[in-house]
């Protein structure tokens, strides 16, 4: 009798997946049932243990890397698991992950005391965050998984970004291309103001040489930005934004944030034209260290401007006339686009805000002025 109830015992652990078995334990596998519990998880470290490449692409806020597969050896085991032998793969990336939690353990682990708490997510939150959280839990850290693992995350941010109403009202700065409309914004937050910097957030200024040398974050990894910035919004308060059209550089503003910018009332900011050209020189003046990549840009518009225009715009480039080619494109490309934009959306303008001038003094008056009028 007692080494049937032994057995059993042994039956029950063994289904279990019992926390010292090679399987992690369900009971280690964390539910997370709302983006705000997720996002404030309470464990020291948040650990993603997918490949580099996965992990660039996007992850969830706040992780670290540590990854149980390399990009080389994640392809690995795919290509044996699907032409082989899924055994085959499962063995081989046993050893693959055991060696590389060694050397996570021999490094960047090294320093943790015994009441450190992880909490480890892979892409489903199945072998290899399981492989990795049962390891480091026989050492006798308290390791958890997430469950459902990256993708539990992701569809909680297509829920929020895709599927559902966002819970708050927006209020749009518009006006033409170089009116300090994110300058504006920073003195805007500055006052304490729930504002939204969807050129930040995308790393590109939204415009035809709005493009960062580093280039823009990956659609997901947008999505992830702009989670992180809305889950500290009160709902009661309005949220500032530029207005902006539904693609940022290569990037699109998902539906949800569309749909109350689209519903959104404006206030107008108006300068000079000439003010606004000593704004773009300004502030576009790496053009003139990436003159390759500027005179690429100006050819593309052949089409719509010609080949004489155009050839005057590349030798106000090549010859540094910065501000005579920002004047040029602000009367022939920015403004008459911008002017037929804004005949769709007359009828919603809470305000327009006249400047003299582009000066920080005046961006600081203007977001006063908008504060108080808010």
């Amino acid at each position: 009798m007692r080494i049937a109830g032994r057995a059993t015992a042994r039956k029950r652990h063994a289904k279990a997946g019992g926390r010292h078995g090679g399987l992690v334990s369900r009971d280690m596998a964390r539910d997370f049932t709302t983006m705000t519990e997720l996002l404030s998880h309470g464990f020291d470290t948040l650990i993603d243990v997918r490949s580099p490449a996965e992990f660039a692409e996007d992850h969830i806020p706040g992780a670290i890397n540590q990854p149980a597969l390399s990009n080389e050896e994640r392809a690995i085991v795919g290509t044996i698991y699907k032409q082989e032998s899924p055994f085959r793969a499962r063995k081989i990336g046993a050893a693959m992950v055991a060696r590389n939690v060694a050397a996570h353990l021999d490094g960047p682990l090294a320093d943790k005391d015994g009441g450190w708490r992880p909490l480890v997510y892979c892409w489903r939150g199945g072998q290899r965050s399981g492989s990795f959280a049962s390891i480091i839990s026989q050492i006798g850290w308290r390791a958890e998984t997430i469950a459902g693992g990256y993708q539990a995350y992701r569809r909680k941010v297509v829920a929020m970004l895709h599927d559902q109403p966002l819970p708050f009202k927006a209020v749009l700065i518009d006006g033409y291309t170089g009116t300090g409309k994110t300058e504006l914004l920073q003195h805007l937050q500055g006052l304490g103001c729930q504002t939204l910097d969807l050129e930040g957030l995308a790393n590109h200024r939204g415009s035809l040489f709005g493009g960062h040398p580093d280039g823009q974050p990956s659609q997901k990894g947008f999505e992830t930005n702009l989670i992180v910035r809305l889950s500290g919004f009160d709902p009661a308060k309005p949220v500032i934004l530029e207005a902006e059209s539904s693609k940022i550089g290569d990037l699109i503003v998902p539906p949800s944030l569309w749909a109350i910018m689209v519903a959104a009332p404006k206030i107008v900011i108006d300068a000079p034209a000439a003010q606004r050209a000593d704004y773009l020189t300004r502030r576009y003046g790496a053009l003139s260290a990436d003159r390759e990549k500027a005179a690429s840009i100006i050819a593309s518009m052949k089409r719509l401007y010609g080949h004489e225009r155009i050839e005057q715009w590349l030798n106000l480039l090549n010859s540094g006339e910065l501000r005579s080619l920002a004047a040029e494109l602000i009367f022939w490309h920015y403004d008459p686009r911008y002017a037929r934009h804004q005949l769709r959306g007359a009828a919603n303008i809470l305000e327009t805000v006249r400047l003299p001038n582009l000066e920080p003094a005046s961006l600081a008056a203007a977001a006063a002025h908008i504060h108080a009028r808010l």
